[in-house]
C-alpha cells in the first residue's frame, strides 16, 4: 500500500520549510546585508545576477511554450511584461540595469555578459535547460522559490542605503517592484503547484525541483564568494588575466 500523501495544508508547510535552505542564508548575502561587502563584492553580485534576471523572461517562455493551458499563459504572460518590459513601460531588467548604474558599473559592459563567471552561468543555464525540457508544471513549480523572496528584497531596502550610502537611491527601484510583483506571482505558482501534485510520491518530486532551484541560487553565489571574497577567480592559480569565456552568447 503506497503512503498517504500530504494534505494541501502539510504540502504547503513542507514546501515553505525549505526557505531554510534560501540564498538569504548564504555568507556572501549575509555579508551584504551586515554592510561587510567591499564595493567589489556588491558590484560583482549586480554584475552576475543580471544574467539570473536575464534569463527570466527566457525561462518563462519556455514554460508557455509547454504549457496547453490558455488561462494558465494568460495569466503567466505577466511575468514575461514584469522583466522585458510592456511598451512604453520600464520592465525588471531595465530596473537592474540601472541598479548597475547605481553601484558604479558600466552599462555596455554589464549589457556585454563578460563579467558573468563561469559558475554563475552553467548554474543559471541549468536552471533554463531544465525549464524548457521539464512538464510546464514541473518548471512552474520550481518557480516558486518566490516564496521567499519578498523578505530578500524588503531586507536589502532596509539595509542596503543604511550600510552603502554611495549606492545611488534609484538603484532600488527593482527591489520595491518586486515586493508587490513576487506576491501575486507565489500565489498564482502555489495554486499551481497544491493542485498538481497530490500523491506523495508527486509531492516528494516537487520537493526535490524546489530544492534543485535553491542548488542553482546558492551555487551561484558559491561562485562570486570564490572570486571576490576569498581572491580564487577562475584560473587563479595560473593567470591574472580573465581567461574564461565570456559574452552572452556560447
Amino acid at each position: 500500500m503506497s503512503e498517504q500523501a500530504m494534505t494541501p495544508e502539510q504540502f504547503e508547510q513542507a514546501l515553505r520549510a525549505k526557505g531554510d535552505y534560501y540564498h538569504i542564508h548564504h555568507p556572501y548575502h549575509i555579508a551584504m546585508h551586515n554592510g561587510q561587502a567591499t564595493r567589489e563584492q556588491i558590484q560583482g553580485w549586480v554584475a552576475n545576477r543580471f544574467y539570473y534576471q536575464l534569463n527570466i523572461p527566457m525561462k518563462d517562455a519556455a514554460i508557455m511554450a509547454n504549457c496547453p493551458d490558455r488561462d494558465v499563459r494568460r495569466e503567466w504572460v505577466q511575468r514575461i511584461l514584469d522583466h522585458d518590459g510592456a511598451p512604453g513601460e520600464e520592465g525588471g531588467i531595465e530596473a537592474w540595469l540601472r541598479l548597475a548604474e547605481a553601484v558604479g558599473l558600466d552599462r555596455e559592459q554589464v549589457l556585454s555578459g563578460e563579467l558573468v563567471l563561469p559558475g554563475v552561468r552553467f548554474a543559471v543555464d541549468a536552471y533554463l535547460n531544465f525549464a524548457r525540457r521539464a512538464s510546464w508544471q514541473e518548471a512552474a513549480s520550481s518557480s516558486l522559490t518566490e516564496l521567499f523572496a519578498p523578505h530578500i528584497h524588503q531586507s536589502r531596502l532596509d539595509a542596503w542605503p543604511q550600510h552603502y550610502p554611495w549606492i545611488d537611491e534609484s538603484g532600488y527601484d527593482y527591489f520595491r517592484k518586486r515586493l508587490s510583483e513576487a506576491r501575486r506571482d507565489v500565489e498564482h505558482g502555489l495554486r499551481i503547484t497544491l493542485q498538481h501534485y497530490t500523491t506523495l510520491a508527486a509531492q516528494q518530486r516537487m520537493l526535490d525541483i524546489l530544492q534543485f532551484k535553491l542548488d542553482v541560487l546558492w551555487s551561484m553565489l558559491d561562485a562570486m564568494s570564490m572570486a571576490y571574497e576569498l581572491n580564487r577567480p577562475p584560473y587563479h592559480t595560473v593567470t591574472e588575466q580573465q581567461v574564461w569565456h565570456r559574452g552572452l552568447g556560447v
